[in-house]
């Protein structure tokens, strides 16, 4: 499981012209799996992201997590976070789990954020999104676990 992290002050999705998920201050998460991946996995990531102290204290330190700053999160499915791209020009997605398999794990991940007491938006698994975002900082993490 791939999690590329922004920080942001807003985020939001929009397919055709219907917005489909917007948020404030908080994560704009582009989330991506592959086969082997499965609830555990889904689990520490949400933990990992729930806990995370990203936000500054009065000292402009990173101290403080989503819940500290009332932070919300934005989840938008990305399969292409397992592109290959070390052989030809194009991409290589054969890593990144089929819809069957990595919907349900998108669906869990939710829940699983949910469970930490986040709010959530959300663009739409397999859709094509426009995804604008306003990146504070910029402050951009890669998440993985396998």
């Amino acid at each position: 499981m791939r999690v590329v992290l922004q920080r942001v002050r807003s985020a939001r999705v929009t397919i055709d012209t219907r917005v489909t998920g917007e948020i404030g201050i908080g994560f704009c998460l582009f989330v991506g799996f592959t086969h082997d991946d499965g609830p555990a996995q889904v689990d520490w990531m949400a933990g990992k992201i729930s806990g995370l102290r990203l936000f500054p204290d009065h000292d402009g330190k990173m101290n403080h997590c989503l819940t500290d700053v009332a932070g919300e999160v934005l989840v938008v499915s990305q399969f292409t976070l397992y592109g290959d791209t070390a052989r030809g020009r194009r991409p290589s997605f054969i890593a990144a789990a089929p819809p069957e398999i990595a919907n349900p794990l998108y669906e869990q991940f939710l829940a699983a954020l949910r469970a930490h007491s986040l709010p959530v938006a959300t663009g739409e698994f397999g859709a094509m999104m426009d995804v604008a975002l306003v990146n504070d900082g910029p402050v951009t993490l890669l998440l993985e676990r396998e």
